[in-house]
């Protein structure tokens, strides 16, 4: 029982505390509330992770409530992408809700806060308000219209709500503290007017409740037990409780709220505003482009639900923040395409490797394995050829011995086919080699259990016989900023830190196992790393992302 305790996280010792204390398990229930203003990130995923991953602990129900309050930036095409995500995820909600399905509930409890006193509509500036409200370490003052009578306050939050009146014109305040500690109790802004179409309600509604009014309330509504934010929400603490002393029946339950540190995700930005700039700006090609850290990117990008799943839990929940390094996101996918991942053979960067003793026109078909992390992956028949396809760094015409791939002179083995030997190079004009000649042992086959194949060579090569091959796009894709930590620079701007090389296009090689192939298809490129067929592909083009390379290239260089 000790070491249970003792593996539980802080935020499930306050649910095992509450159970302790009265709560039944029947009462407990979850929600995840985004806002549609944009697609979701990595840092969502997280919290994703958390409340689903509670609800199926606990087995309470998660509710998908969205933060509809803002029509100036929330759209359906964010809505039904964060569906999607979810969805994508492995994760199912019990049901999915909007605050804009309470705006007629948040109204009617506002018209009581005037009837009772505890709100008021002011009408100051956005700036004369900020002014009076005072700062951390010097009381507020009160709005000359603090005092305004009750029939007063009603006749003008009447005419906001029936759009009879300008934007910035009035909002509608609680009536709090305007000299509390925390600046969020003066008078905070239940209200205000927008003249814009809502993606659900229309034209319906003048007026839109703020985060801090419709949150809580809407965690009331739907008997939320406990509502946990990330840290910057901590002082929204008290105000959150506030307004739910103002309309609590003891016969229902009371939401809580409690805060989890984020974990910020290094080499990248999080800031919605900051990837709305990347797409506008067009370093990105949209949301979804691989190099982006929302959860449709790093689809893309060929990231598995079971990877994200899996970081996410490995993270865990803090009380800190602190900066994740991407490679610990990377190190996950790679255990999970591990597993999964079709090893193909694929050539990047080509050059002719002739096999001089070798049958001129004969295609000689061999058997190589499809996965060994997987038995029931089976096989598959490749063609082999007098001329191939190698990596161009495969091959040093001079080389000292550490160097195991192919040289004159020494042998290599290429992968599941026959041992060659370097003899011979081409060249052109200047200098560059264009051919490799080398002597292969038709004794040597792999798999075929003679003396010659099990004679021990120290390097293995993969290749693509020339004649079959299947040309591909090649979408090379890395870190999209160059710095750790982008947008925490002083008096930079993060754009300077846009990674001018996250992209290079080639192409390359395949063999022509690669024809059949669907989008999200992914693959071990041997040797050279892990790939999934994007969206783009046709049946003339296929085209791959590079997800991750099979070792992480950047370590070395921070080394």
């Amino acid at each position: 029982m000790m070491s249970e305790e003792r593996s539980l996280n802080f935020i499930e010792h306050i649910i095992e505390e509450d159970l302790k204390n009265g709560y039944s398990k029947s009462e407990l229930c979850f929600r995840f509330p985004p806002e549609p203003n944009g697609y979701l990130h990595i840092g969502h995923a997280s919290s994703i992770c958390l409340n689903f991953g509670l609800g199926i602990k606990y087995n309470a129900p998660v509710n998908l409530r969205f933060d509809d309050t803002n029509p100036a930036k929330e759209e359906q095409e964010f809505v039904d992408a964060i569906k999607r995500d979810i969805s994508w995820l492995g994760y199912t909600w019990a049901n999915e809700c909007y605050a804009s399905d309470y705006f007629q509930q948040l109204y009617d409890w506002a018209v009581q806060f005037i009837k009772d006193g505890m709100a008021y509509v002011d009408s100051q500036s956005s700036e004369e308000i900020a002014t009076q409200k005072g700062t951390p370490n010097t009381p507020g003052t009160a709005s000359p219209f603090r005092n305004r009578s009750v029939e007063e306050n009603l006749e003008l939050f009447e005419k906001m709500k029936n759009g009879e009146v300008e934007e910035g014109a009035h909002v509608l305040r609680a009536k709090i503290d305007m000299a509390s500690s925390n600046m969020l109790m003066r008078d905070p802004v239940m209200y205000r007017v927008l003249n814009k179409h809502h993606h659900r309600t229309g034209t319906d509604w003048k007026i839109f409740p703020m985060y801090d009014w419709t949150h809580g309330e809407s965690d009331y509504i739907e008997q939320v037990s406990h509502s946990f934010c990330t840290l910057e929400f901590l002082p929204h603490r008290e105000l959150y409780d506030w307004f739910l002393d103002q309309v609590y029946d003891k016969n229902k339950l009371r939401p809580k709220q409690r805060e989890f540190a984020r974990r910020n995700l290094s080499h990248t930005v999080v800031s919605k505003r900051k990837l709305l700039k990347l797409v506008q700006e067009g370093v990105v090609t949209g949301w979804d482009d691989p190099r982006m850290p929302t959860i449709a990117g790093l689809r893309r990008r060929g990231y598995t639900p079971d990877s994200i799943r899996n970081f996410a839990d490995s993270i865990g929940v803090g009380k800190r923040e602190n900066l994740i390094d991407v490679s610990h996101l990377e190190f996950n996918v790679r255990e999970d395409l591990n597993k999964k991942a079709s090893r193909v053979m694929v050539v990047l960067d080509p050059v002719k490797l002739v096999i001089t003793n070798y049958p001129e026109g004969e295609t000689e078909w061999l058997e190589t394995e499809n996965n060994p992390e997987d038995e029931t992956a089976g096989m598959r028949k490749i063609p082999f050829s007098k001329e191939l396809y190698i990596e161009r760094d495969d091959f040093l015409e001079e080389a000292n011995r550490k160097f195991f791939r192919l040289t004159l002179g020494k042998e290599v083995r290429l992968k599941s086919a026959y041992i060659v030997k370097g003899e011979s190079v081409v060249k052109d004009v200047e200098g560059n080699i264009t051919e490799i000649h080398c002597t292969y042992d038709p004794d040597s086959k792999s798999g075929s259990g003679t003396e010659a194949s099990l004679r021990k060579v120290k390097g293995t090569l993969h290749w693509v016989s020339i004649k079959d091959a299947l040309p591909v796009e090649v979408r090379m894709y890395d870190r999209l900023f160059t710095e750790a930590s982008p947008d925490t620079q002083k008096d930079k701007d993060f754009m300077e830190f846009v990674n001018p090389n996250s992209l290079e296009v080639i192409t390359g090689y395949a063999e022509p196992s690669l024809k059949e192939i669907n989008e999200g298809d992914h693959f071990q490129f041997q040797r050279l790393g892990y790939f999934v067929v994007d969206r783009d592909s046709t049946s003339e083009n296929k085209v791959f992302n590079r997800t991750v390379p099979l070792r992480d290239s950047w370590a070395k260089l921070t080394e």
